[in-house]
């Protein structure tokens, strides 16, 4: 036999931590690059969608432009020209281009 099999047993303790040490170095270092960020971005695209209110300018996920007409619970109005009104879901506004201010 070429190890015995006290030397098997006392190598298996110390190096067995070791070895899952980079492991846990790389997922901490993802979370922080990838993760947390995505993270940041959802929070932030959820509080401007709840913030909408009638007379934004939005962009859509399609990449239509036009003002808030009507917002609704899950869906808003948008008026894309004069008289053309679409409904869209509230998650895909991507973007808010002009806010209004509210009425006092």
């Amino acid at each position: 036999m070429l190890v015995t099999p006290a030397y098997a047993q006392a190598a298996g303790g110390a190096a067995a931590i070791t070895s899952f040490v980079p492991l846990i170095l790389i997922f901490g270092i993802m979370y922080f690059l990838l993760i947390r960020p995505q993270q940041k971005k959802l929070k932030d695209h959820k509080a401007m969608v709840a913030a909408l209110r009638k007379g934004d300018q939005v962009v859509t996920q399609g990449g239509i432009i036009g003002k808030v007409y009507k917002a609704g619970d899950t869906e808003v109005e948008v008026e894309i020209a004069d008289g053309v009104r679409v409904r869209v879901v509230r998650s895909t506004i991507s973007q808010v281009l002009n806010k209004t201010e509210p009425a006092a």
